[in-house]
């Protein structure tokens, strides 16, 4: 699969050669305000790099707006926190669910910015927060996720990249792991979650009007949760 500026696998996650990742940064130990709006910028950067294939994985089987909404949505997230950077993560993720909720269209506009004010308003006034409750949080928002869209492992959603990313994390933060290695095998999740979904069937959204026809289509809503959870990763030194 050919790109523009970047280099793709076939399953969908990139990485731009341009702008290597940094295997050599210091791990962070706890995510502050700084680094929750250096992992917005992150998600940002990607959803747009990713735009153009986003857009089409959703033509496939969907309205064939993912990747120009989530784009759309991230920039005036990014926007809003250059304006005023929050003193807490917790809050740096709700302003950004908010923006999603105000930008984004269709489905991924509730889902994502559900999550990210769900999973902020968890971390509450903290200034800082560790491998712990960021898992905490993140399986908060998890769970609005699921509910807002009736959806379970195996329906072909965000929910097929986002599950296979908690359990990964949860079980490298049960194994000791600090706050980067966590990501990074959160990241791992939702790659095999997302690569997963090309063999699934859809069972919600509008991608379940295709029956047996969206069979062999990547979700993009689990490739967007992948690349969410792959800026994570290497914003914290992964």
């Amino acid at each position: 699969m050919t790109m523009t500026r970047s280099s793709r696998t076939s399953a969908g996650i990139i990485h731009n050669p341009k702008e290597p990742m940094d295997t050599t940064a210091e791990p962070r130990e706890r995510l502050n305000a700084a680094t929750a709006a250096a992992w917005v910028r992150a998600i940002s950067a990607a959803v747009s790099e990713n735009a153009e294939y986003l857009t089409r994985l959703d033509a496939a089987i969907g309205d064939a707006d993912h990747g120009v909404n989530m784009r759309r949505g991230f920039a005036v997230a990014v926007t809003t926190l250059d304006a005023a950077l929050p003193d807490t993560p917790g809050e740096v993720l709700v302003r950004t669910g908010t923006a999603l909720v105000g930008k984004v269209g269709g489905v991924s506009g509730p889902l994502y910015g559900s999550m990210f004010r769900v999973t902020g308003r968890h971390l509450a006034d903290a200034e800082t927060v560790g491998p712990d409750e960021l898992l905490e949080a993140l399986e908060a928002g998890l769970q609005m996720v699921r509910r807002l869209g009736d959806a379970r492992p195996g329906d072909k959603t965000m929910v097929d990249a986002f599950v296979p990313a908690l359990d990964a994390f949860g079980a490298a933060v049960r194994d000791g792991a600090d706050l980067a290695r966590a990501a990074r095998a959160a990241a791992h999740g939702a790659e095999e979650g997302m690569r997963a979904t090309v063999s699934m069937v859809a069972r919600k959204g509008r991608a379940s009007y295709l029956g047996s026809r969206s069979r062999g289509h990547q979700d993009p809503g689990a490739t967007s949760t992948a690349l969410v959870f792959q800026a994570l990763a290497e914003v914290l030194g992964g």
